[in-house]
């Protein structure tokens, strides 16, 4: 007698491919995969909608490319990209570049002679009492990118001192580094006037913040530093 045939049952019992009964929804990668809770899938589904977003912007620009060949000289011309010089309003308060009062200011701020390359920077640089010799790699990495920075240990020495001592020998600023726990965190930086004036006493003062400090032998494939003097790149400040 043949068994007879169970109606009925499990589908994968039956031959048949199971099929999804619960009703969730599947995720695309193209949906926001910020609501997936789980870390791993969803940076798994991040990374799809990265790639898919990037594949979708590159088949546009190539369809944009055919259909600009296929035109010739009518061709729409490209649009403008946005960025902030375009995009940025005019403001009242900004000074413009032909202000009569704006360049007699600036023509006898104290200043002056450094940004006409009148006088050129001399600069005096020492540190806390006592420093690491981490604080050395830093120091050699200042001396190749300023020119005329000299070096001076502090010893027992006093800032108003060092100012006297810095003003004596044509120096005109002095630059003081600190440091915690070996690490170099901060600069002061400060102007030193001729040694006729207020006895050679430093100002104006500034201090800057410093870390993650990187030295030079620490950057993979670095070479060395070239003569050239440094520029520093004001364009777009307002």
């Amino acid at each position: 007698m043949a068994p007879t045939k169970r109606k009925g049952g499990h589908a994968s019992l039956q031959g048949k491919k199971p099929v999804n009964t619960t009703k969730v929804k599947r995720t695309k990668a193209t949906q926001n995969p910020g609501r997936i809770r789980n870390k791993m899938k969803r940076s798994e589904m991040y990374g799809k909608y990265l790639l898919e977003k990037k594949a979708l912007k590159r088949q546009t620009r190539i369809q944009r490319d055919k259909e600009a060949e296929a035109l010739g000289e009518d061709a729409p011309k490209r649009s403008t990209p946005r960025t902030l010089d375009n995009t940025r309003e005019s403001e009242a308060t900004a000074v413009k570049p032909e202000d009569e009062e704006i360049l007699a200011d600036e023509a006898e701020d104290e200043f002056a002679p450094y940004f006409s390359d009148e006088i050129r920077p001399k600069i005096l640089l020492t540190t806390r009492p006592c420093p690491s010799a981490e604080l050395f790699h830093f120091i050699s990495d200042l001396m190749r990118f300023f020119p005329q920075l000299y070096y001076y240990p502090r010893k027992s020495y006093s800032v108003k001192e060092i100012c006297t001592f810095g003003s004596n020998r044509k120096f005109t600023h002095l630059m003081v580094l600190s440091e915690k726990s070996k690490v170099c965190n901060g600069m002061i930086i400060s102007h030193l006037r001729p040694s006729t004036a207020a006895n050679g006493l430093a100002g104006p003062t500034a201090f800057f913040k410093v870390s993650n400090v990187i030295p030079s032998t620490d950057v993979p494939n670095n070479g060395a530093a070239t003569n050239h003097v440094p520029e520093l790149n004001l364009h777009g400040f307002t």
